[in-house]
């Protein structure tokens, strides 16, 4: 990932969290817009990555927009075979799904992400995917 655009995104996420703790709306939105506007800008390029895609849809409020947001960045981490996002991604989705009562969806996205999850070094996210997983089945 462009080292400029992957600062700009952390940046905008400490920037979002910040102002989701401190419930300043306007900031908030402020900074969702230029997220959004960093993804479209670099849609289909070079500077295209699913980091960006699933940071804007970590602080997406609209569970179904959420959704499609996260499919979209797993379309782009599948393209590039980056197993940590891959299993990143898929293991937020079935959260989201969960919440929205999609549970066969959120299953399905556990199960894949665990296998995924295997050839990652985060034994944190091991740990939640396998978790989760534990409580549907």
């Amino acid at each position: 990932m462009n080292t400029k655009i992957y600062k700009s995104v952390h940046g905008l996420a400490e920037k979002l969290m910040a102002a989701a703790n401190k419930n300043n709306r306007e900031k908030f939105d402020s900074h969702y817009t230029e997220l959004k506007a960093i993804c479209t800008d670099n849609e289909n390029s070079d500077k295209d990555h699913p980091v960006q895609w699933e940071t804007l849809a970590d602080f997406t409020e609209e569970l179904e927009e959420s959704l499609a947001i996260y499919e979209k960045a797993l379309e782009k981490s599948i393209a590039i075979n980056s197993k940590d996002h891959i299993s990143s991604i898929r293991f937020s989705m079935a959260r989201l799904q969960l919440e929205l009562g999609l549970n066969d969806a959120a299953l399905k996205n556990l199960q894949a992400a665990k296998v995924s999850a295997n050839k990652i070094e985060d034994n944190e996210l091991k740990v939640e995917i396998n978790g989760l997983l534990e409580t549907l089945e």
